[in-house]
């Protein structure tokens, strides 16, 4: 095998001098009732520098120990427990008594507890196909509503920095890329996201089109879970976020784990006058990437509510369009029996032991 090639570098240092570091830290500190205790905030700030300019990305460890590529490897705790969620949930998932689990997803960024000061039609939608899952016995049901981006202190989903494009083994799962105490990238969600997909035995997507794709808190999520598609799961392996060392173990042959692989999925796209087809396309192609299976073609819908219409009367256009909420509850009834179907063995991926001629 040829050398591994060494990363390539050269683009513009982000690193910030240290009276812009303070600007930036301290304007989370606007409001007059913090002005008594300006001087305790200015220490924390030259606290927080230090640890930004010497890079303490993960300042919490322990040895990695048994098990793992490089047992003395100092591992984040953050990550180590993320792995142990991660690992709960694959049990409950495997338990072959429990109850079918099912992940809703809304993935509206609306809601009335911010600034649109309504509740989105994506939430309605659910809600129909929630009631027919809870109706179909033995089931567990988790949602994730993404609107809580917008409208929950401390809700983060940082941006995929795209390690998985420099070398599949660099891209870690769980990811490990936050939280990064030393950036203030802190308060990720995806610690708490990742496991709902992994117990989960379906998946239920409803999402409005934002512009001609899916939402942007939707987008974040989606980037997000690479790292169940591919991803690795020794981040010793590459001693951490070590790139050379990630190239060299992707040249050796990766086997790119699919980590999600085998769960059913549904798919309800709505939009108001151009895009749902596309973003209900892209949903479809992502999933089945991923190895997922489809519940079936009357599981997955783009349709339009108020077409051309204001915004204003788009709740009453939903409150009208009874056919759109009965296609929402054949596809929840699509869904459940694709599942059932599923853990009964009736429903087989087709492809489940072919090899791929391919890397990823």
């Amino acid at each position: 095998m040829s050398e591994t090639p060494k990363p390539r570098e050269g683009m513009p240092d982000p690193k910030l001098d240290e009276a812009t570091f303070r600007e930036r830290y301290l304007s989370a500190f606007v409001d007059p009732a913090f002005d008594p205790m300006r001087a305790e905030l200015d220490r924390i700030a030259g606290i927080a520098f230090d640890a930004y300019d010497d890079g303490r990305k993960a300042p919490i460890t322990r040895k990695a120990g048994p098990g793992y590529a490089d047992p003395d490897y100092d591992l984040a705790v953050d990550w180590i427990n993320a792995k142990a969620a991660i690992d709960a949930a694959q049990a409950q998932h495997d338990a072959k008594n429990g109850p079918l689990r099912y992940l809703l997803i809304n993935a509206s960024s609306r809601s009335e507890h911010t600034c649109p000061g309504e509740m989105s039609k994506s939430w309605r939608l659910m809600q129909l196909a929630k009631e027919i899952i809870e109706a179909s016995g033995n089931v567990e049901i988790e949602v994730l509503e993404l609107n809580r981006l917008a409208s929950e202190y401390g809700r983060d989903i940082h941006p995929c920095k795209a390690c998985f494009s420099t070398a599949a083994p660099l891209c870690h799962w769980p990811c490990s890329c936050y939280p990064n105490y030393s950036l203030g990238q802190t308060h990720d969600w995806m610690n708490d996201i990742y496991p709902m997909w992994v117990r989960a035995h379906a998946v239920m997507i409803v999402t409005p089109v934002n512009w001609y794709a899916t939402s942007s808190p939707f987008k974040l999520m989606m980037d997000r879970l690479v790292c169940a598609d591919g991803g690795n799961p020794d981040p010793t392996l590459t001693h951490g976020k070590d790139a050379e060392k990630a190239k060299a173990e992707e040249l050796k042959r990766w086997d790119y784990p699919r980590h999600l692989a085998g769960r059913t999925f549904a798919a309800v796209v709505h939009g108001d006058v151009e895009g749902a087809e596309n973003v209900r396309r892209s949903l479809h192609d992502w999933l089945c990437f991923m190895k997922l299976i489809p519940a079936g073609a009357e599981a997955e819908l783009d349709r339009y509510i108020g077409y051309w219409k204001p915004y204003a009367t788009s709740h009453d256009e939903l409150d009208a369009d009874e056919n759109i909420q009965e296609e929402v509850r054949n596809a929840a009834r699509c869904l459940v029996r694709a599942t059932q179907a599923r853990r009964d063995g009736r429903l087989t991926d087709p492809s489940q032991d072919l090899e791929t001629p391919r890397q990823k």
